[in-house]
């Protein structure tokens, strides 16, 4: 990190995905002075129409997946010119939404779907950033929680690395004494395997858990399958739904990662 007497050079960029992981940032308005106290953000196109683009940078904030060989690029340069590459979103860190069926003839889907103007098109099979660079930490969400980036800003100024939860929703869940939706209404509820964060929002709201933030690190995928097929749903569907934010093997792979 950056020395005692200075503040930390920070960038912060987006590839292909929504910003919503920068706006929600950008939403952190009662802490964004204290932020520029301590940080020396100096690029960061969404909130500055001059950034620095060739600054050296102690740490690096990217949501997005890679969807292009723009981005590919893109991400490379901004690995080479930071300290610290922290990957924020459900997209940065598991493929998110722009991931389906990314196994798939891509060509072929773009021909269908555009015609002939799809050659000339930028596109490449969409991956997460750990699958292209070297990521030294990881905040999921679609989008991130905002406590959580503010929690992961104080522990690298302190020299730790972020804290993040080994839980999952369902432990938020009971936490916060709401009912369940799998056991008491037999909905596919996807929290016992989904990392935790969100304050269990969406089951508090009586919508089932669909998995946006990605697995938990203690998760038991095949329980869950178990249990929702002996209540009439199909395990393809769950998995599907799962894959919604990233396909199972590299969700699995970059998770078992971080189990190590």
């Amino acid at each position: 990190m950056a020395t005692a007497t200075t503040k930390p050079t920070v960038g912060i960029f987006g590839l292909t995905g929504c910003a919503g992981d920068q706006l929600a940032i950008l939403n952190c308005e009662d802490e964004l002075l204290d932020l520029v106290e301590l940080l020396d953000v100096r690029d960061f196109l969404m909130a500055s129409s001059d950034p620095d683009t060739g600054a050296s940078l102690d740490i690096a904030f990217v949501e997005g997946a890679v969807a292009s060989h723009r981005d590919e690029e893109r991400l490379r340069r901004i690995r080479e010119r930071s300290r610290t590459l922290i990957a924020i979103g459900t997209c940065a860190v598991w493929g998110g939404i722009a991931a389906l069926d990314r196994f798939a003839d891509r060509a072929a889907l773009l021909e269908e779907i555009y015609g002939p103007a799809s050659r000339t098109f930028d596109q490449l099979s969409v991956r997460a950033l750990h699958e292209v660079v070297p990521v030294d930490y990881r905040i999921t969400g679609c989008p991130i929680e905002r406590e959580e980036f503010l929690g992961a800003v104080a522990c690298l100024l302190n020299g730790d690395p972020p804290q993040t939860l080994a839980y999952a929703v369902c432990a938020e869940c009971r936490m916060r004494e709401h009912n369940c939706l799998l056991v008491e209404r037999g909905l596919p509820c996807l929290g016992s395997v989904t990392a935790a964060g969100c304050d269990a929002r969406c089951p508090g709201l009586g919508v089932p858990c669909i998995g946006c933030r990605g697995p938990a690190a203690d998760r038991n995928l095949d329980s869950l399958l178990a249990t929702l097929e002996a209540r009439g749903t199909p395990p393809a569907i769950v998995r599907r739904r799962l894959e919604s934010f990233g396909p199972l093997p590299a969700m699995a792979g970059a998770a078992a990662e971080e189990d190590r």
